[in-house]
């Protein structure tokens, strides 16, 4: 039986975040060779010798202001195609609006950048009212992808938008030309992971539908197709720890992990308790893109605490690992990495947290990404709350894991 190693596992002190952290933390993170890359709220961070040391780096500073100043929300990748290091952040609200902002470093350097920054108004200039909220990234062959939340100034969301950049420009910090598409019906859409030639990302459609659309590298075509998962439930989330702590006060059903494996597409969500399911855990679906139909449904469950926030990425062997948190009846949270293994999920907990959060927000994602060299292996974030429940001491968690 294949069981999970762990190659590094280190949580980040208060130097390499400046205590600019959040039990709304949302780390993502990224490897090549020895540098690593780590973000979070409110802070980003990098090593050269594989995390052994950090070195802040400032999202309020090292980059010039832009609209009401850095907010929060980040996503770090890295594409080994070009060596570039793709550094995206969420800008505060100037007005009704925001911007984000796309930063590129050369591999080597890891720190001298040039940027892209993206308004709504700049892709229709009736969009006024709105502003950007929740990333997701992934790269494809050629291809940067984002997507991004829209909501108005009273805070209510108003549409999905998806960016398809071409990685060669954002190398070469050309003049970049980009497609752009939005829907006002299906929000928080998640991005595969692994994907190449064809871009897939999918929402919830109704009930127990997924909607998913494909965007292929070389098309200016979305298409899309429905599939009927089986029965789950949506909420409300609740699963105390120790002392009748709650963690889960924030969590939504939002997609939260997507691959790509072959023709293969998998979302990662999480579903609140049911019969035969008594915490909340991770609801799986597996899609045949090539035939549009489910697969198979490999949830990740446990009758005695709850699962939650799930990633997910495939190796260049097609095994997809995953990074999550895992919390509730006699645990606190406590971050899990692992893989699926034939039909089953081997996973292992890389850090349990010593309290659990005093307002009962966590979340609200994770990341796990392919490591670099070494593509058979994963790079993932996470967090903890370590002797206290202050800002000081949540401390994000980076990861590098293999099939051991």
């Amino acid at each position: 039986m294949a069981t999970v190693r762990l190659i590094r596992n280190i949580g980040l002190d208060d130097a390499a975040t400046s205590t600019q952290t959040s039990t709304v933390n949302e780390p993502t993170a990224a490897s090549a060779g020895d540098r690593v890359f780590v973000t979070g709220n409110w802070f980003a961070s990098r090593s050269t010798d594989s995390g052994a040391s950090w070195t802040l780096v400032d999202p309020f500073t090292t980059l010039p202001p832009a609209a009401g100043g850095f907010c929060c929300d980040q996503v770090v990748l890295y594409d080994p195609g070009r060596d570039i290091w793709i550094w995206i952040l969420q800008y505060i609200r100037s007005g009704t609006s925001n911007v984000f902002r796309v930063a590129v470093s050369a591999g080597n350097d890891l720190g001298s950048w040039h940027w892209w920054d993206f308004a709504p108004q700049a892709l229709d200039a009736t969009w006024t009212d709105l502003w950007f909220d929740y990333p997701d990234a992934a790269v494809s062959a050629n291809h940067l992808y984002i997507t991004f939340n829209a909501f108005n100034s009273a805070d209510s969301w108003q549409r999905a938008v998806v960016f398809k950049l071409p990685l060669d420009t954002l190398a070469s910090a050309g003049s970049l030309g980009y497609q752009w598409w939005s829907t006002t019906t299906h929000g928080s859409l998640r991005l595969t992971q692994g994907s190449t030639s064809s871009m897939y990302f999918a929402s919830h459609n109704a009930g127990t539908q997924l909607r998913v659309f494909g965007w292929p590298d070389g098309s200016n075509t979305i298409a899309w197709f429905d599939v009927t998962v089986s029965a789950w439930n949506p909420g409300p989330y609740s699963a105390p720890g120790p002392g009748g702590v709650e963690w889960l006060g924030r969590l939504d059903s939002r997609i939260t992990g997507a691959w790509l494996s072959g023709t293969r597409a998998g979302f990662l969500w999480t579903a609140a308790a049911r019969s035969g399911r008594p915490m909340p855990y991770v609801k799986a679906a597996m899609v045949e893109t090539a035939t549009q139909s489910l697969v198979e449904e490999p949830d990740i469950w446990n009758a005695e605490s709850a699962f939650a926030y799930p990633a997910a990425c495939p190796n260049a062997q097609g095994v997809v690992g995953v990074s999550l948190f895992f919390g509730g009846g006699p645990r606190q949270p406590e971050h899990v990495v692992g893989f699926r293994d034939g039909g089953a999920w081997r996973l292992v907990i890389t850090r349990s947290s010593t309290h659990g959060p005093p307002g009962g927000a966590w979340g609200d994602y994770l990341s796990c990404k392919r490591a670099h060299p070494e593509s058979s292996e994963w790079v993932a974030s996470g967090f903890t709350l370590q002797d206290g429940t202050d800002r000081r001491n949540v401390e994000p968690q980076f990861v590098h894991f293999g099939v051991g």
